[in-house]
Parts: structure tokens; C-alpha cells; sequence
């Protein structure tokens, strides 16, 4: 089976959970920006959580799927639609035609993730299926999707063999089926202000007592400079204390640096290998699903928690994953 590419949308690409392992030489994770929802995408239609999917930005494609696919969308509500009708998210989608899917306005968040059952049967790069952009590998020949591509599709698992059994069971009109549960994904709608939970990092005792106030009690913005690299912040100046001379350290998913200019910087998906801008906090992992839904000018403010606290979040969200994919294997069994 496969899929053909109508319009491509601003910036779609093929991305899974990131190439690990590969930083000591100088090659960066990579990987969906929104990894949490990505992974509740391939779970609902019996996908490895690993495999591939298409992170679609703010401008969705239009595509065409054929008869027999299975599909789910997952992460921001980019208005997806199959013939004027509206797709429902979090759930797996059985195509009882072949349909063309479209995509339509931001509703809530900027990135939805497209998983289709067996996968994009694309090559691997060091054991990653996702797209670097800016060094042109992985994913569809490493680079975001064109009118006229073609995207071949993997073997579907046994899991979603069985969906589709159930799916097929349901009578509906229309090009497709859907079933009556759905998987949350928790992504606000028109919200004033997001508030994201950060930990200390190296550097905080660096920064000057009147920024860390600033830090946590005043507003920022996302800068329209911002990509999958790092969120760039406006707002209030972050400054140090004194002078300080840095050995380029390790970064991560999450890293708040603080460059010159005293304006954030939130590392993600694409971010360097290491950073020599000093580190003034870390945005607890399940947090970092608000941060890259936002859009530029949207506004976040920022609220101090322990890292055992984000642990716990981080147990939290991992037993709901659990939960989900055994509640999935209880319904199709």
C-alpha cells in the first residue's frame, strides 16, 4: 500500500523517537517534536511506539490514502478532514474507500502526528526513520514532503489486523469507520497563557536574584525565530550575576539556555549536541508537549517544581501509556 502526496503542507516529515546513541560523534537526536503524542498515534492502531510517523506544522498536507488503510491523528487539531467531513482524533481510522485527506486550520496546537498502520517503509539512518533537515538524511531522502511523493507503507502488525476486524463490524456511512473510544491527548484550546513546569539546572545559582524572579513571574513570548532546533523567548531580560567563562557542556531535550542577548532559549528536538550558554532550568519531560504545540506570539509562563516531582509526573504519564495500550489489547482480544 501507499500514499500520495497532493500538496505537502508547510512542513511535513517522517520522524520517530530520534537516533540515540549518536551524540559523542556529533550527530543530534532528532526525532517528533511532540514525542507523547507521536507515540499515542502508533499505540492506537497497533504500531511499535517507535515507529515513523508524519509530523505535519502547522499547514497540513492533502493526501491520498487508499481502500483498506488504517490510520490515527494524533497532537494539535490541524482540522483534519476526508471529503468536507471531519476525521475524529485519537482513534484508529479504517478507510472503507480510497479518500483524500485534507487538513485545514490551527484549532488547538501547531503539530499533529499521522501514524498509519505498518509504518513508512522508509531506510533506516542509524536505526532512526527521522528526517534532518538541515543535514538532508533520514526520513523521505531527508527533506520535507513534495507534491508527487509517494510514501510506501510497512506490513501491518497482528494488532492492527485486529482493529481493522472490529472496525469492519461497525456499520457507518461515509468512506470510513471509526470506533466510540478515543485516546486523550490533552493539547488547550485558546488559552491566555501556558504555564510549563521547569526544574534547576547547573547554572541557576549563576543567574541574579532579580532575573530568577523576573524568570518565574513575568510573561513571554514565542519568537517567530523559534524551529525545531529551540523556542526562542521574548520577555524580560535573564541576567547573571557576574561575567562566566563556560566549558561547552551536555544538553538535552528541554535545556534552558540563557544566551547574551539575556532572551531563553528551550532546546528541543533538533538541539545541539552541547551548549556553552549557561543553563538556567529544564522543562520537566511531560511538559515539553506544551511548549512545542505553541505557535509564535503565543505566550508561557513558567512555574519552579522539584526534579523528584518531575519524576513523578514523568511515572505518571508512563502508567497512563500502559494503561492505554493494555485497555487497546483488551478491546480488539
Amino acid at each position: 500500500m501507499r500514499i500520495s502526496v497532493l500538496n505537502p503542507g508547510l512542513q511535513s516529515t517522517i520522524q520517530d523517537l530520534g537516533r540515540h546513541g549518536y551524540q559523542k560523534y556529533g550527530v543530534i537526536v532528532s526525532g517528533a517534536m511532540d514525542a507523547y503524542s507521536m507515540r499515542l498515534a502508533n499505540i492506537a492502531i497497533g504500531n511499535t511506539e517507535k515507529e515513523g510517523v508524519l509530523e505535519i506544522t502547522m499547514i497540513g498536507p492533502s493526501l491520498e490514502l487508499e481502500k483498506g488503510t488504517l490510520f490515527s491523528i494524533t497532537g494539535g487539531n490541524i482540522s483534519p478532514t476526508i471529503d468536507g467531513k471531519k476525521i475524529p482524533m485519537g482513534r484508529p481510522i479504517y478507510l472503507k474507500e480510497a479518500c483524500v485527506l485534507n487538513f485545514g486550520a490551527c484549532i488547538a496546537g501547531c503539530r499533529s502526528y499521522l501514524a498509519i498502520a505498518g509504518g513508512f517503509e522508509v531506510p533506516e539512518v542509524m536505526e532512526s526513520k527521522s528526517t534532518y533537515l538541515r543535514a538532508q538524511f533520514g526520513g523521505f531522502n531527508g527533506r520535507t514532503l513534495k507534491k508527487g511523493d509517494i510514501l510506501n507503507l510497512g506490513v501491518k502488525s497482528v494488532e492492527a489486523k485486529k482493529i481493522i476486524e472490529k472496525l469492519q463490524q461497525i456499520t457507518s456511512k461515509g468512506e470510513f469507520t471509526a470506533p466510540s473510544w478515543y485516546i486523550g491527548d490533552s493539547i488547550a484550546e485558546n488559552s491566555n497563557s501556558t504555564f510549563v513546569r521547569v526544574f534547576k539546572d547547573r547554572q541557576f545559582n549563576n543567574i541574579s536574584e532579580e532575573s530568577v524572579s523576573k524568570f518565574f513571574n513575568s510573561e513571554f513570548n514565542v519568537d517567530n525565530k523559534s524551529d525545531r532546533m529551540g523556542y526562542r523567548l521574548c520577555g524580560e531580560k535573564i541576567e547573571l550575576k557576574e561575567s562566566l567563562e563556560m566549558i561547552s557542556e551536555e544538553v538535552s531535550v528541554g535545556t534552558i539556555q540563557i544566551p547574551p542577548d539575556g532572551n531563553p532559549i528551550v532546546l528541543l528536538a533538533d538541539r545541539q549536541t552541547t551548549g556553552g550558554y549557561p543553563k538556567l532550568a529544564h522543562v520537566a519531560s511531560v511538559d515539553i508537549q506544551k511548549i512545542v504545540q505553541l505557535k509564535p506570539n503565543d505566550k508561557i509562563k513558567f512555574k519552579q517544581i522539584t526534579l523528584k516531582e518531575a519524576e513523578r509526573l514523568y511515572l505518571e504519564r508512563e502508567k497512563y501509556i500502559n494503561k492505554v495500550k493494555k485497555t487497546i489489547k483488551f478491546i480488539i482480544s
